[in-house]
């Protein structure tokens, strides 16, 4: 028994070590801060034998925590220690590692919070490395070219950039290495989610049936006793594709099958292991029946942070909030709400970004096209509104509220 104690203890040792971090999937999140915390101490001793080196684990470690949490300070330790690397950078192969490291920090800021021009320094960065002679470090610039290149895609309304951005993560992938493991795994989630996105653009079968190998691969590589989120995270994807499929066909019996890809991804991990997947789970399986409790939670540990995540669930809530009271013709908690929606506009005494104001003039319009449909009466400067908002998430990236606030315009209009 204490023989396989230490077997164990050694393995985890030697994991530690290891270039592929996948085994941080393993451990919770406030364990991965440790260990990046760790980390980074020992880059910035002075008898740090191999400072470049480290910084850049300190980074990915970093990285790996916010991706998990969201949390701001983790965010930017791991753009110092990205710029540590920098600076301690020797020669053309570690200039352009550090590079790299660099726009994957970026395009984890862009995903968790938006921002075109936090997306558009990422991609100048990459655009800027000459040629790259050491083979797995090309490949690096390659994935991350390709990944940058598939977010940029997704914002533009040209399918033709969509079909040549998913030709980038093909050529990355088959360029990695076998030993690529997570790396591989990420190309595979962009390109799945490239795809399904074309795919329904499009009505492309062919895309559509893309998508669907590229998860049951990602399923099935991805033991639950390894690699639990990138099970989770792929499982929650095939949920979105038959969420989206269902509704295409109209097909309550694919919607259900959706459900369930939800609640197989949900029993992957605990809340606390991976904050964020969690929030992100339960934001993509929401329908009718969402439970306020859910996303009430969601919103709490979201809060404050400036997140994508943050801003759809809290405007979610308010939309199941605004659904209920509009159900039981209920005047006064519609007001309520109102008011509480307002007052948040109003406080100065807060943070709020961007998105926070989105997400609240979203809200706010939703509450007052219920009230105009209780009373009869008009509200006034809802339409102007509410395209200031979807002009405003278009400049921070993120289309998903900006089609949220264009929905219930048309709808309005419609009605008119």
């Amino acid at each position: 028994m204490f023989e396989f104690g230490r077997d164990l203890r050694k393995l985890f040792a030697q994991a530690r070590e290891s270039d592929d971090l996948g085994w941080l999937e393993l451990i919770g999140a406030d364990l991965v801060r440790a260990e990046a915390r760790q980390q980074s101490i020992d880059a910035g001793r002075v008898s740090c034998a191999h400072p470049f080196e480290a910084g850049l684990r300190a980074s990915a470690l970093w990285r790996e925590h916010t991706r998990r949490t969201g949390m701001g300070d983790s965010l930017d330790r791991a753009r110092k220690a990205a710029a540590d690397a920098v600076r301690t950078a020797a020669g053309a192969d570690q200039t352009a590692r550090a590079a790299i490291e660099t726009a994957c920090v970026l395009m984890l800021q862009f995903d968790l919070c938006g921002d075109l021009d936090v997306l558009g320094r990422a991609v100048t960065g990459i655009d800027a490395l000459g040629r790259i002679h050491r083979p797995d470090t090309a490949a690096a610039a390659a994935v991350i070219h390709a990944r940058l290149k598939a977010r940029q895609a997704r914002l533009s309304t040209d399918s033709a950039a969509l079909l040549d951005a998913a030709a980038l993560l093909d050529a990355a992938l088959h360029d990695l290495s076998p030993r690529a493991g997570p790396l591989a795994d990420e190309v595979r989630l962009d390109r799945a989610a490239l795809a399904l996105e074309a795919g329904v653009a499009r009505r492309d079968v062919r895309l559509l049936d893309q998508a669907g190998r590229d998860l049951r691969s990602l399923v099935e590589r991805a033991a639950p006793e390894y690699r639990p989120l990138t099970r989770a995270r792929a499982l929650a994807l095939c949920g979105v594709g038959m969420k989206l499929l269902a509704a295409m066909a109209e097909d309550a019996g694919v919607l259900k099958q959706g459900q369930m890809m939800f609640e197989a991804a949900a029993d992957q991990f605990t809340p606390d292991h991976s904050p964020l997947d969690w929030v992100a789970i339960q934001i993509v399986r929401v329908d009718d029946h969402a439970s306020l409790l859910g996303l009430a939670r969601a919103q709490a540990l979201t809060e404050g942070g400036g997140l994508v995540l943050g801003a759809l669930a809290r405007e979610m809530r308010f939309a199941r909030e605004t659904v209920l009271a509009e159900a039981g013709r209920d005047q006064v908690a519609l007001s309520i709400l109102r008011d509480r929606l307002c007052a948040r506009l109003a406080d100065r005494s807060e943070r709020h970004t961007p998105l926070d104001w989105v997400a609240n003039q979203i809200a706010l319009a939703r509450v007052n096209l219920a009230l105009e449909r209780l009373t009869g009466r008009a509200a006034t400067g809802l339409d102007m509104t509410l395209v200031e908002a979807a002009a405003t998430a278009r400049e921070l990236g993120v289309i998903v509220l900006a089609e949220r606030a264009e929905t219930l315009s048309a709808s309005r209009t419609v009605r008119a």
